[in-house]
Protein backbone atom coordinates (compact mmCIF):
# COMPACT_ATOMS: atom_id res chain seq x y z
CA UNK A 1 0.00 0.00 0.00
CA UNK A 2 1.17 3.16 -0.84
CA UNK A 3 0.91 5.84 1.86
CA UNK A 4 1.65 8.62 0.40
CA UNK A 5 -1.60 8.30 -1.74
CA UNK A 6 -3.32 9.81 0.93
CA UNK A 7 -3.29 13.37 2.18
CA UNK A 8 -4.26 12.42 5.60
CA UNK A 9 -1.22 10.22 6.20
CA UNK A 10 0.79 13.90 6.13
CA UNK A 11 -0.14 15.40 9.44
CA UNK A 12 0.95 19.21 9.05
CA UNK A 13 0.27 21.70 6.65
CA UNK A 14 -1.43 21.63 3.79
CA UNK A 15 1.45 22.03 1.98
CA UNK A 16 3.32 19.62 3.73
CA UNK A 17 0.23 17.17 2.45
CA UNK A 18 0.57 18.24 -1.55
CA UNK A 19 4.34 18.05 -1.56
CA UNK A 20 5.27 15.40 1.46
CA UNK A 21 5.93 12.31 -0.91
CA UNK A 22 7.97 14.58 -2.96
CA UNK A 23 10.04 15.33 0.46
CA UNK A 24 10.03 11.80 0.79
CA UNK A 25 11.54 11.08 -2.60
CA UNK A 26 13.81 13.98 -1.77
CA UNK A 27 14.67 12.08 1.47
CA UNK A 28 15.91 8.64 -0.12
CA UNK A 29 17.98 10.50 -2.84
CA UNK A 30 19.71 12.18 0.14
CA UNK A 31 19.97 9.30 1.63
CA UNK A 32 21.62 7.35 -1.41
CA UNK A 33 24.07 10.01 -1.80
CA UNK A 34 25.24 9.88 1.35
CA UNK A 35 25.62 6.16 2.37
CA UNK A 36 27.21 5.78 -1.78
CA UNK A 37 29.59 8.39 -1.05
CA UNK A 38 30.52 7.91 2.42
CA UNK A 39 31.34 4.13 1.71
CA UNK A 40 33.27 4.70 -1.41
CA UNK A 41 34.90 7.56 0.40
CA UNK A 42 36.57 5.60 3.08
CA UNK A 43 37.53 3.05 0.78
CA UNK A 44 39.95 5.55 -0.81
CA UNK A 45 40.42 7.26 2.14
CA UNK A 46 42.29 3.80 3.32
CA UNK A 47 44.05 3.94 0.32
CA UNK A 48 44.84 7.51 0.27
CA UNK A 49 46.34 6.97 4.31
CA UNK A 50 48.57 4.30 3.74
CA UNK A 51 49.71 6.05 0.49
CA UNK A 52 50.74 9.24 2.57
CA UNK A 53 52.47 7.54 5.25
CA UNK A 54 54.16 4.86 3.44
CA UNK A 55 54.43 5.69 -0.38
CA UNK A 56 56.92 6.69 -2.14
CA UNK A 57 58.12 10.63 -2.04
CA UNK A 58 55.57 11.71 -4.84
CA UNK A 59 53.35 9.79 -4.04
CA UNK A 60 52.87 11.57 -0.52
CA UNK A 61 53.32 14.86 -2.28
CA UNK A 62 50.25 14.01 -4.81
CA UNK A 63 47.87 12.58 -1.59
CA UNK A 64 49.47 15.79 0.44
CA UNK A 65 48.17 18.26 -2.09
CA UNK A 66 44.77 16.21 -2.80
CA UNK A 67 44.25 16.49 0.71
CA UNK A 68 44.97 20.50 0.98
CA UNK A 69 42.64 21.07 -1.79
CA UNK A 70 39.33 19.51 -1.68
CA UNK A 71 39.80 20.41 2.62
CA UNK A 72 40.61 23.83 1.93
CA UNK A 73 38.13 24.51 -1.12
CA UNK A 74 34.16 24.94 -0.34
CA UNK A 75 32.17 21.70 -1.05
CA UNK A 76 29.75 24.43 -3.27
CA UNK A 77 32.76 25.31 -5.72
CA UNK A 78 33.92 21.59 -6.08
CA UNK A 79 30.50 20.81 -6.62
CA UNK A 80 30.32 23.72 -9.32
CA UNK A 81 33.68 22.62 -10.83
CA UNK A 82 32.74 19.23 -11.53
CA UNK A 83 28.97 19.83 -12.68
CA UNK A 84 29.63 22.74 -14.70
CA UNK A 85 32.70 22.53 -15.50
CA UNK A 86 33.71 19.39 -16.67
CA UNK A 87 30.23 19.44 -17.94
CA UNK A 88 31.59 21.80 -20.55
CA UNK A 89 33.71 18.92 -22.05
CA UNK A 90 30.57 17.03 -24.22
CA UNK A 91 32.38 15.49 -26.75
CA UNK A 92 35.21 14.88 -25.12
CA UNK A 93 33.03 12.69 -22.59
CA UNK A 94 31.15 11.29 -25.15
CA UNK A 95 34.23 9.98 -27.25
CA UNK A 96 35.36 8.39 -23.76
CA UNK A 97 31.54 6.98 -23.48
CA UNK A 98 31.38 8.73 -20.18
CA UNK A 99 28.84 11.45 -21.31
CA UNK A 100 26.17 9.17 -19.78
CA UNK A 101 27.94 10.01 -16.00
CA UNK A 102 28.64 13.55 -16.36
CA UNK A 103 25.24 14.63 -17.69
CA UNK A 104 23.05 13.66 -14.64
CA UNK A 105 23.53 15.82 -11.61
CA UNK A 106 23.39 12.79 -9.07
CA UNK A 107 26.26 11.16 -10.61
CA UNK A 108 28.24 14.47 -10.50
CA UNK A 109 27.28 14.66 -6.99
CA UNK A 110 28.15 11.51 -6.13
CA UNK A 111 31.64 11.81 -7.43
CA UNK A 112 32.37 15.40 -5.40
CA UNK A 113 30.81 13.99 -2.20
CA UNK A 114 33.21 11.06 -2.30
CA UNK A 115 36.34 13.06 -3.48
CA UNK A 116 35.52 15.56 -0.64
CA UNK A 117 34.60 13.12 1.84
CA UNK A 118 38.03 10.75 0.98
CA UNK A 119 40.63 13.96 1.75
CA UNK A 120 38.53 14.17 5.13
CA UNK A 121 38.13 10.64 5.88
CA UNK A 122 42.38 10.20 4.89
CA UNK A 123 43.53 12.85 7.35
CA UNK A 124 41.54 10.92 10.22
CA UNK A 125 43.11 7.44 9.46
CA UNK A 126 46.36 8.67 8.75
CA UNK A 127 46.40 10.85 12.55
CA UNK A 128 44.45 7.42 13.83
CA UNK A 129 47.50 5.24 12.42
CA UNK A 130 50.21 8.02 13.51
CA UNK A 131 49.11 7.34 16.58
CA UNK A 132 50.10 4.44 17.63
CA UNK A 133 52.79 3.23 19.38
CA UNK A 134 55.83 2.69 17.54
CA UNK A 135 56.51 -0.63 19.94
CA UNK A 136 53.43 -2.53 18.18
CA UNK A 137 54.93 -1.85 15.11
CA UNK A 138 58.33 -3.12 16.25
CA UNK A 139 56.60 -6.08 18.15
CA UNK A 140 54.82 -7.06 15.32
CA UNK A 141 58.15 -6.78 13.36
CA UNK A 142 59.72 -9.28 16.20
CA UNK A 143 57.24 -12.11 15.49
CA UNK A 144 57.65 -12.40 11.97
CA UNK A 145 55.05 -10.37 10.60
CA UNK A 146 55.37 -8.59 7.11
CA UNK A 147 55.13 -4.80 7.09
CA UNK A 148 51.85 -4.84 5.24
CA UNK A 149 50.45 -7.77 7.34
CA UNK A 150 51.40 -5.90 10.41
CA UNK A 151 49.59 -2.80 9.08
CA UNK A 152 46.70 -5.16 8.12
CA UNK A 153 46.45 -7.04 11.23
CA UNK A 154 47.67 -5.37 13.83
CA UNK A 155 47.88 -1.58 13.33
CA UNK A 156 44.41 -0.94 11.92
CA UNK A 157 42.11 -2.82 13.94
CA UNK A 158 43.44 -0.24 16.68
CA UNK A 159 43.63 2.53 14.20
CA UNK A 160 40.04 1.92 13.44
CA UNK A 161 38.73 2.10 16.93
CA UNK A 162 40.75 5.48 17.73
CA UNK A 163 39.31 7.20 14.31
CA UNK A 164 35.65 5.83 14.52
CA UNK A 165 34.23 9.05 16.65
CA UNK A 166 35.79 11.21 14.05
CA UNK A 167 34.58 9.19 11.12
CA UNK A 168 30.64 9.49 12.74
CA UNK A 169 31.49 13.13 13.01
CA UNK A 170 32.31 13.32 9.18
CA UNK A 171 29.02 11.19 8.09
CA UNK A 172 27.28 13.72 9.94
CA UNK A 173 28.57 16.68 8.15
CA UNK A 174 27.97 15.14 5.09
CA UNK A 175 24.16 14.45 5.59
CA UNK A 176 24.15 18.31 6.48
CA UNK A 177 26.50 18.98 3.78
CA UNK A 178 24.23 17.05 0.88
CA UNK A 179 22.13 20.11 0.82
CA UNK A 180 24.15 21.53 -1.58
CA UNK A 181 22.90 19.24 -3.80
CA UNK A 182 20.14 20.98 -4.62
CA UNK A 183 22.05 23.80 -6.49
CA UNK A 184 22.85 21.74 -9.07
CA UNK A 185 19.31 20.63 -10.16
CA UNK A 186 19.14 17.46 -7.82
CA UNK A 187 15.97 16.71 -6.25
CA UNK A 188 17.46 15.40 -2.52
CA UNK A 189 15.66 16.74 0.00
CA UNK A 190 16.67 19.96 0.31
CA UNK A 191 16.08 20.16 -3.65
CA UNK A 192 12.10 18.64 -2.96
CA UNK A 193 11.54 21.42 -0.47
CA UNK A 194 13.05 24.25 -2.49
CA UNK A 195 10.32 22.92 -5.13
CA UNK A 196 7.61 22.41 -3.00
CA UNK A 197 8.44 26.37 -1.61
CA UNK A 198 8.49 27.61 -4.99
CA UNK A 199 4.74 26.29 -5.89
CA UNK A 200 3.49 26.83 -2.20
CA UNK A 201 5.39 29.85 -0.89
CA UNK A 202 5.28 28.32 2.60
CA UNK A 203 7.83 28.73 4.66
CA UNK A 204 7.22 26.08 7.10
CA UNK A 205 8.45 23.25 4.53
CA UNK A 206 12.03 24.39 5.23
CA UNK A 207 11.03 24.10 8.90
CA UNK A 208 10.30 20.26 8.62
CA UNK A 209 13.12 19.63 5.92
CA UNK A 210 14.99 20.75 9.25
CA UNK A 211 13.25 18.98 11.22
CA UNK A 212 13.91 15.89 9.16
CA UNK A 213 17.71 16.48 8.68
CA UNK A 214 17.63 16.85 13.07
CA UNK A 215 16.12 13.43 13.35
CA UNK A 216 18.52 11.66 10.19
CA UNK A 217 21.55 13.19 12.55
CA UNK A 218 20.33 12.37 15.83
CA UNK A 219 19.27 8.52 14.63
CA UNK A 220 23.01 8.31 13.00
CA UNK A 221 24.60 9.49 16.12
CA UNK A 222 22.43 7.28 18.66
CA UNK A 223 23.75 4.18 16.18
CA UNK A 224 27.45 5.74 16.08
CA UNK A 225 27.39 5.60 19.76
CA UNK A 226 25.98 1.76 20.64
CA UNK A 227 28.58 0.82 17.85
CA UNK A 228 31.50 2.51 19.68
CA UNK A 229 30.41 1.20 22.60
CA UNK A 230 30.25 -2.38 21.46
CA UNK A 231 33.53 -1.63 19.85
CA UNK A 232 35.58 -0.57 22.80
CA UNK A 233 33.40 -2.63 25.45
CA UNK A 234 36.85 -4.19 25.95
CA UNK A 235 38.59 -1.21 26.98
CA UNK A 236 36.17 0.26 29.54
CA UNK A 237 37.10 0.15 33.07
CA UNK A 238 36.42 -2.70 35.51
Amino acid sequence: MNWCEYPGFWIGSESLQNYGCRMAGGLWVTFELVAWSVTIGFAVALLLAVGRLYGPGWLRGFIAGYTTFFRGTPLLCQLFLVYYGLGQFRLFWQDLGLWWFFREPFYCALLTFTVNTAAYQAEILRGAIQSIPRGQFEGALSLGLHRWATLRLVIMPQAMILALRPLGNELIVMIKSSAVASLVTLFDLMGATRFAFARSFDLSLYLYAALIYLVLVEIVRRIWDRLELRLTRHMALR
